[in-house]
């Protein structure tokens, strides 16, 4: 009984030939056992990829992110009574706070943790939008009395809070990495 040989594709037209064929017998490019490259420059953008989800650091990354928008959004204007971050004024210190969070975290963590800061903050934001849109139902914090705002004004400003936290936690880790290897030439 005839050995079956191994058939294998050009790598130039595609062509089927046979497994000891030196040449393809359509185009006649030469044909050689096909290795995995590894291509330099897809090492290079590998290197910013994030490979998965650390729930630690989402937790340490909520952590960060509730201690600093505690801080400066809700205990420091009771400590100073000439600050009132109410309605425009307290969403707009929250992207700067979540931006600093996202940094932060980008720093301190191993690895490449990008999404952790923002699923952090994202959970920030809900409570945050709801203490400054209506105070916790009055009980907590003074919610709108002057400086007022519709509550889709509230969640788009939340929602630009965690893109900046996503470029925040990006440049956290970019400080982490150092420079960007030279290529190869």
């Amino acid at each position: 009984m005839a050995e079956k040989t191994r058939i294998i594709n050009c790598p130039a037209c595609g062509a089927k030939n046979a497994s000891n064929a030196r040449r393809c017998g359509s185009c006649g490019a030469g044909i050689e056992e096909l290795k995995p490259i590894v291509d330099e420059q897809r090492e290079r953008e590998r290197r910013y990829q994030q490979e998965g989800f650390s729930l630690m650091w989402a937790a340490i990354a909520l952590g960060v992110q509730s201690v600093l928008t505690a801080a400066l959004i809700v205990a420091l204007p009771q400590a100073v009574a000439a600050l009132d971050f109410e309605g425009y004024a307290g969403m707009t210190l929250t992207i700067p706070v979540w931006f600093v969070g996202g940094t932060l975290v980008g720093l301190i963590s191993p690895g490449k943790t990008f999404v952790e800061p923002v699923v952090a903050a994202l959970i920030v934001a809900m409570p945050t939008v709801f203490y400054l849109y209506s105070g916790f139902f009055g009980l907590l914090g003074p919610g709108q009395t002057v400086r007022t705002m519709p509550l889709f004004m509230y969640i788009i400003m939340a929602l630009i809070g965690v893109m900046f936290t996503l470029v925040g936690s990006y440049v956290g880790e970019r400080i982490q990495m150092g420079p960007a290897p030279e290529p190869a030439n």
